[in-house]
């Protein structure tokens, strides 16, 4: 049945004229080719394309068959004849069907396709796509780009398969599909690269543009989300041929090392609407930090670069780039910009970064960045790592560039722990500056007191919040202590003994009332729990604790007490670590006054 309605409309089409079909022929030739394809009539199908008789029947109507053809092809198994009948019509319409009406149809499925079966329908049509774009020799070089954009823009809203188990499944095919898009765009790479071997001024740059946002688009999604580290038991990671290709692609088209050195990402389209432009620059930035990463991490292209580039010149180039990966909350992301930043810092020799690259924006942003990672980041092994590379950063800067920098976290960290391990930082550059031969006066004298004048402070006065703040105070302490050991009032080579009243009036005293508040204030509370207990029949009463002004999660009166107690232990830390401090300042003094006498 389905097969003599298509031999009907085909004799009836085979006696007019191309220009005398009707919107009506195409809608016949349409549902009676779709009934033979659903009731498996494929072989009589391509029979009917291939006769030479239809020739021009098939030219100007076959791509409305398209859909049905794909829905059938994926419906079918992979052994199956009719699968084998159905790839050949396809391969036969993509010869001899119009170019132009067959590529918008090839688009239209391509956008159409629901998520689960993208992958496969762009791998499907990929060939006959090919096929169709080298038929359209005007507008050529849009039609690529057309193709690649509807291709990625259909694929970017997968999931990325990121654990080794989920890249070995690939159970969207995405790994795969990526590697096949690829493949389908290296003809065209090959004929930009003829033509710009052709001549050393290659004009006709539309094509190479159109590659060039493909690859920009790539390294956005998926490269930047991919996990690209090598996979035990995975013999080619997807992911990472992946990458190898767009290096190539980018290498080939001559873009590489522009875009890795120049920061040029071709022509920008020109947007009025402002938020489209903020858009675009995002994405933009997004694709040259991962870039960054695939070449000066992975290594990918690496060979490609020549080796003239100082280690601190690298790190430069890079600080955009680790700004934008450290700014990201995903793992994927997050991981690769601390690797980035990581890497360039291992490149560098200690104290060889000279100070005045903290006069470079991207120098003073990124180190603050970092302490939010390290502050804030929900993922353990990330701070931890974010710590280890801001002391590894902190390393490569000659004296005055750690005091620069030091200065800078002490007034933009606002995090007690952050500021408390900076403390401690200076604390061990003042001792290399004490025991070395060499004077370092960074650490000593006016620039040390103008030092530690950020340090030997409580931010507050006595109303400083000393729990929230125990790290901080606990580290000044521990300085001054160290100062006060090492450093004679005779020597006075930090400038310490100088201050004493300053510290003592800005420091020592405030700190004297604060704790005496704050032991008071946690001892009363403590009182009035226990009296409380004794009213109540249950020990176990969920009651709410705030707790340097945040409130904490519903607990026991025990609880309660467990925290409070915590808290009087912290207080009394302190107070014996302050109390050692003004021993050694009253026995400094008093042995100065004997030696005087």
């Amino acid at each position: 049945m389905a097969v003599d309605e298509l031999q009907a409309i085909i004799q009836r089409c085979q006696v007019l004229e191309e220009a005398d079909f009707k919107g009506e022929d195409f809608n016949l030739f349409q549902v009676a080719g779709q009934k033979c394809l659903e009731h498996g009539y494929a072989a009589q199908l391509l029979e009917v394309i291939q006769n030479e008789k239809n020739k021009v029947i098939i030219k100007n109507m076959g791509w409305n068959l398209i859909c049905p053809l794909v829905r059938c092809i994926l419906m079918y198994k992979q052994e199956d004849d009719k699968r084998e009948h159905c790839l050949k019509i396809l391969d036969q319409l993509a010869q001899l069907c119009n170019p132009k009406e067959l590529f918008l149809g090839l688009l239209e499925q391509i956008e159409q396709t629901s998520a689960e079966q993208v992958c496969q329908t762009v791998m499907l049509l990929l060939q006959p796509l090919q096929t169709v774009l080298f038929k359209l020799q005007n507008k050529k070089a849009y039609s690529v780009g057309l193709s690649l954009a509807m291709i990625m823009n259909q694929l970017t809203p997968l999931p990325v398969p990121y654990t080794k188990q989920q890249i070995q499944e690939d159970k969207l095919d995405l790994c795969q599909c990526c590697n096949a898009v690829v493949d389908f765009a290296k003809p065209f790479v090959n004929e930009v690269v003829k033509n710009m071997e052709k001549s050393s001024e290659y004009n006709d740059v539309e094509l190479k543009e159109e590659l060039l946002k493909f690859c920009m688009k790539s390294l956005k999604y998926p490269l930047l989300t991919a996990q690209l580290e090598q996979l035990e038991g995975v013999e080619e990671h997807p992911f990472r041929h992946f990458a190898t290709e767009i290096i190539d692609i980018l290498w080939n088209i001559r873009e590489l090392i522009p875009l890795v050195f120049l920061h040029h990402k071709g022509k920008s389209p020109h947007w009025e609407n402002e938020e489209f432009a903020d858009i675009e620059r995002k994405n933009s930035a997004d694709s040259l930090a991962c870039l960054s990463y695939l070449v000066f991490v992975q290594h990918f292209g690496i060979d490609y670069f020549p080796m003239v580039f100082s280690p601190s010149y690298l790190l430069q180039c890079n600080m955009t780039h680790i700004e934008v990966l450290l700014k990201r909350t995903e793992e994927s992301m997050l991981s690769k910009g601390l690797d980035l930043f990581e890497s360039c810092l291992l490149r560098m020799d200690d104290n060889s970064l000279l100070h005045r690259y903290l006069e470079l924006r991207d120098f003073i942003n990124v180190p603050q960045v970092l302490v939010k990672v390290m502050t804030l980041c929900p993922i353990e092994h990330l701070r931890k790592k974010s710590l280890n590379i801001l002391q590894l950063f902190i390393d490569k800067f000659e004296a005055e560039g750690k005091y620069t920098l030091f200065r800078c976290l002490l007034k933009t960290s606002n995090h007690a722990g952050v500021e408390g391990y900076v403390i401690k930082c200076i604390k061990d550059q003042i001792h290399l500056s004490l025991t070395k031969a060499c004077d370092n006066i960074w650490f000593t004298g006016h620039h040390l007191i103008s030092l530690l004048d950020l340090v030997l402070l409580l931010p507050e006065g006595a109303e400083t919040d000393l729990l929230q703040n125990s790290d901080r105070i606990m580290a000044s302490l521990n300085l001054l202590r160290y100062l006060m050991i090492k450093d004679s009032e005779s020597d006075n080579q930090t400038g310490v003994w100088t201050m004493l009243a300053k510290i003592e009036q800005n420091f020592l005293k405030p700190l004297h009332v604060g704790l005496n508040m704050s032991k008071a204030h946690y001892e009363a509370e403590i009182k009035n729990k226990k009296e409380n207990r004794r009213e109540v029949q249950s020990s176990n009463t969920i009651c709410s604790l705030t707790v340097s002004g945040e409130k904490m999660p519903a607990m026991t009166t025990e609880m309660q007490l467990q925290v409070l107690h915590s808290a009087l232990f912290t207080f009394d830390l302190i107070e014996s670590v302050l109390a050692r401090v003004e021993e050694l300042i009253e026995v400094k003094i008093k042995g100065g006054m004997d030696e005087n006498s």
